[in-house]
């Protein structure tokens, strides 16, 4: 009958061409109680980053005019306070990323720590690019609010300018969003590998976050992709990872269970 598992080794051989191969694998682990904890935290995490990363991308939406840099600008200068929050939002959410990946890595690596530490430096660079592309709100602040071009740049062309920068805002986001589909479809594999959560749920993990990163790699090269799907292609992420905050946060991890032998 099942029983949970225990930490042990099993080692499987076969033969092949007259020769016996012996394979060692481990078969399943006790959770350990910092795994637990880390757990949780994923969870909270996963919660708190999806609603500062949502009240971020709300702000600028409200605030850019599709093909009128004008009316961007206008709509930018009259609320810059909110504006500057947007920003806040999306640094907060970076903070909040990096313990995430740390969380995540301790409760996965026991699964394959190779493949915990890819997942991780994937994510990693998927914070730092979204943070230097953060960096260009700063940059729209500068170019509408500045002086340093006044009677040198006429006001259509600072719009311009500042339309062009919210654009590469966007290009940067696209670059960071490919390698948190890639890290977060290897945690999603080692999820699923490690039974510690619904496998259904892993596998929407898996199958979310390839399609966000399909979707932005494929919008380098054929920039109609991202007109095309708007915000759609990540809703599904974005599903997966409420729903494994919630289950972290109230459920926690479950042990993997394995036959009696």
């Amino acid at each position: 009958m099942p029983r949970p598992a225990s930490a042990a080794i099993r080692r499987k051989g076969f033969r092949l061409y007259g020769f016996t191969f012996t394979v060692a694998a481990m078969a399943t682990t006790d959770i350990e109680a910092s795994q637990r904890t880390a757990a949780r935290v994923v969870g909270i995490c996963y919660l708190v980053a999806m609603a500062t990363a949502v009240l971020g991308f709300a702000i600028r939406g409200a605030m850019i005019v599709p093909g009128d840099g004008a009316a961007t600008a206008a709509s930018i200068l009259a609320s810059e306070t909110l504006f500057r929050i947007g920003i806040l939002s999306d640094v907060f959410t970076f903070i909040v990323d990096i313990v995430l990946i740390a969380a995540l890595y301790v409760v996965l690596q026991p699964v394959n720590r190779d493949f915990a530490m890819l997942a991780a430096f994937w994510r990693l660079m998927e914070t730092a690019l979204l943070l230097v592309a953060t960096l260009n709100g700063f940059a729209v602040l500068r170019i509408l609010t500045g002086t340093e071009l006044d009677g040198v740049v006429e006001a259509e062309m600072l719009h311009a300018q500042a339309r062009m920068t919210l654009n590469a805002y966007g290009d940067g986001y696209r670059v960071g969003f490919a390698f948190l589909g890639l890290g977060s479809a290897l945690f999603s594999y080692l999820w699923l590998k490690s039974r510690y959560v619904p496998r259904s749920l892993a596998w929407l993990g898996v199958v979310s976050s390839l399609l966000l990163a399909a979707c932005n790699l494929a919008a380098i090269v054929w920039p109609g992709v991202a007109r095309a799907t708007g915000l759609a292609y990540m809703m599904p992420l974005g599903v997966f990872e409420i729903g494994m905050g919630l289950w972290l946060l109230f459920r926690g991890l479950k042990p993997p269970v394995v036959a009696t032998p």
